[in-house]
This record gives C-alpha cells, sequence and structure tokens, in this order.
C-alpha cells in the first residue's frame, strides 16, 4: 500500500489545504503505480506542535520557519 505521512506545523495548514495534499499525493502514487493503487493509497497529515521538531540540532518552531 503506498503510504505518504506529511509533517507540517500546527495550526498552518486550512482543511482545505490538508484536502489539497490528499488529492495530490494520491493522484501521483496512482500516476506511478496505476490507477489500482488509488483505493489503497494512504495519506497522513500531522500537525506538529510548535517547537516539537528540529533540525540539525536546532529546535523548529514557527517563527524560524518563517524567517522571524
Amino acid at each position: 500500500m503506498p503510504f505518504a505521512n506529511y509533517k507540517v506545523p500546527a495550526g498552518t495548514l486550512s482543511a482545505e489545504q490538508k484536502e489539497l495534499i490528499i488529492h495530490r499525493t494520491t493522484d501521483l502514487y496512482a500516476e506511478i503505480y496505476g490507477d489500482q493503487a488509488r483505493a489503497n493509497t494512504m495519506v497522513l497529515v500531522e500537525e506538529v506542535a510548535d517547537g516539537g521538531w528540529g533540525i540539525a540540532d536546532t529546535v523548529l518552531t514557527l517563527a524560524k520557519l518563517q524567517g522571524k
């Protein structure tokens, strides 16, 4: 089963934007694996709490991601 897991900063995407990510990801998997993959494609959009992740030993916050 194709599976995609997107981690996004909490509160930054609307329900419509999450739905768009799910639709486009499903379409991409169907394009790659054939339309039969559509029914088994799982897409998870997870909201991560501000400061709940990091990269290169640095805690990421929404302000840092926005360059503030």
